[in-house]
């Protein structure tokens, strides 16, 4: 098949929002959240031992530090800083600007992947809940099921989150479009606006609110105890702290050691309380990191980095995986209105088939940046290791700002792969806390993956074909299918060698166009690094509470999930503590 015109390539996939930059100024006074104090405060302050140190304020940390500090005296360590006031995380029309902004001061940390994909790590309070798209809805009820959890408090922990913080969309145009497409295509049945994982075509959750205001894990800090918990800002904690007495029976977790932000070093420690304990609630990417340079891991990384050795376990770090995205693009006849993830297919073949639309970007946004789909998020796979920087993106981003913004008109249709059986690993870089450890996903390693992603474009495709996408969108006059799969693989800047006169081989589009949706999960899986209460095996005082434990991202999206986990947990540990009768 020929390729496209040149005039009519599109240089990035466009993965951007619009909204209302109105209303919420007053919002951090409102939720009377405690103080957000810097860490270099620590050390001008009285010590004093706390009941539980929550290294990460994330999307679980901040519903486990609020739930837990309703009994007990909390110290939450993030090494970000705060979300309020910062228009870049506030609205989502500046949803873009995070993820290209690669300043010191970013809430979104670049790191690359060794499979060469470029990702995102959130470091700020509220976690990835700052910088994500926003769609909120649940696990499926067999997840909970083989999770071993209390189906009841699942059921009580999910709406404390969605009361708070969790809303309707107004569904856009192009969400109608892609819902009616769905149906039409089988994808069946309707389902309606439902926060439920069920299969079919429905619209889920968001935390942006009717004018845009995003609502973070931070806000949920409001329903904790003020005068039982302590948060600390630009807190990089880089080591967990244990006692080792010889001859019992396991090491201890103490306290831990962190810098601040002038680079001052501290240490903060638990009470002596029977049931006090270190919770490391740091991602995916974070817990086992830490867990590693902790001296809990595979012997030979430890000897590696010359760390010395508090528990040998051989699966800190494995089982690491990502859910594959994969996405066409969609030129209109007429700009469409922006819309963020609101629809959704969930097909019986575990794959998820989402939308997104239109080119948004304000008065402050960098001239034609392009969102999540964009080069700054493509790949880097055929380039050599050490070779892989961000100098690449950043001559992109440069260069592209003279595209016209008419080039971008039209809208994404995505398929994700649910429960990827490709798996990979992830060790340390070096000892530095701030250093990005090195991640293997092995995108597409294992057969089925590769089927499934075929599926999900088999399915786009079915959906393009529909009377109402025919209408709506510039294929009308002339667009075929296989033009479109083209624009496509051409349109994913990425380093990886292009297939344009084969996009017959869906198996081939999949490999040239796979991106991430920043759902990575594993490294301190149950069972092999925690137990069934997310305990560290062969270690006193010390939990691991975030997605590193998850075998599979939960849902279409692990937002709703992770958040829930949080608060079940906290109220799991306090009935552990006080007896079922804790009034949380």
């Amino acid at each position: 098949m020929g390729l496209i015109s040149r005039g009519v390539v599109f240089k990035a996939l466009v993965f951007v929002f619009f909204i209302r930059s109105s209303q919420g100024g007053d919002h951090f006074t409102k939720l009377n959240l405690p103080p957000l104090q810097k860490a270099s405060r620590f050390s001008t302050i009285q010590h004093e031992a706390y009941d539980y140190i929550i290294v990460g304020g994330g999307t679980a940390g901040c519903p486990l530090a609020a739930t837990l500090s309703q009994k007990y005296k909390v110290l939450l360590l993030e090494r970000g800083g705060s979300p309020y006031g910062n228009r870049n995380i506030t609205y989502l029309e500046n949803f873009h600007i995070c993820l290209a902004d690669v300043s010191p001061e970013s809430p979104s940390k670049t790191f690359i992947s060794t499979d060469g994909v470029i990702n995102a790590r959130a470091s700020v309070l509220g976690g990835g809940t700052c910088i994500n798209a926003g769609f909120y809805s649940r696990a499926k009820p067999s997840f909970v099921q083989e999770a071993g959890w209390d189906e009841e408090l699942v059921n009580q922990s999910y709406p404390w989150v969605e009361e708070r913080i969790v809303h309707w969309p107004k569904i856009a145009p192009w969400q109608a479009a892609l819902r009616d497409g769905l149906l039409e295509a089988g994808i069946s049945p309707y389902n309606g606006y439902t926060y439920d994982h069920l299969y079919g075509t429905k619209v889920g959750g968001t935390i942006f609110d009717e004018t845009g205001y995003r609502h973070t894990a931070a806000d949920l800090l409001a329903a904790g105890n003020p005068n039982n918990l302590r948060v600390l800002l630009h807190a990089s904690v880089n080591k967990i702290v244990f006692y080792t007495k010889q001859g019992n029976r396991k090491p201890k977790a103490i306290g831990v050691q962190f810098k601040d932000e002038n680079g001052g070093h501290h240490q903060a420690f638990l009470s002596q309380k029977r049931g006090s304990e270190i919770i490391v609630s740091a991602g995916a990417i974070g817990s086992p990191q830490l867990l590693l340079l902790s001296g809990i891991g595979p012997r030979n990384e430890l000897k590696k980095h010359n760390i010395s050795v508090v528990l040998l376990n051989e699966h800190v770090g494995k089982g690491m995986s990502d859910n594959p995205l994969n996405s066409i693009f969609i030129p209109t006849k007429n700009p469409p209105q922006q819309s963020l993830i609101e629809t959704v297919g969930i097909t019986n073949a575990g794959v998820f088939i989402e939308a997104s639309s239109g080119f948004g970007q304000s008065d402050d946004s960098i001239n034609c940046h392009h969102g999540i789909m964009s080069a700054e998020i493509g790949q880097l796979s055929t380039v050599p290791p050490k070779q892989r920087s961000l100098d690449a993106v950043r001559k992109y981003v440069h260069n592209k700002q003279n595209l016209p913004k008419e080039v971008f008109h039209g809208g994404f249709i995505l398929e994700k792969i649910d429960g990827p059986l490709s798996t990979g690993n992830l060790v340390l870089a070096d000892t530095d806390i701030n250093s990005n450890p090195k991640v293997t996903f092995n995108y597409f390693q294992h057969p089925q993956d590769l089927r499934r992603c075929v599926y999900g474009i088999k399915t786009i495709e079915s959906i393009l074909k529909t009377n109402l996408f025919s209408n709506l969108t510039a294929n009308g006059v002339g667009y075929s299918v296989e033009k479109l799969l083209n624009m496509s693989v051409t349109a994913n800047i990425n380093l990886i060698p292009k297939h344009t006169n084969d996009t017959t081989s869906l198996e081939q589009f999949c490999r040239d166009t796979v991106t991430t949706i920043w759902h990575y999960h594993g490294g301190c899986h149950v069972g092999k690094v925690v137990d069934q209460q997310y305990r560290v095996i062969g270690i006193s005082g010390l939990r691991v509470v975030d997605g590193s434990t998850l075998f599979r991202s939960p849902g279409t999206n692990p937002q709703a999930t992770v958040l829930m986990m949080g608060r079940y947990m906290g109220v799991k540990i306090l009935r552990e503590r006080l007896g079922r009768a804790a009034g949380v």
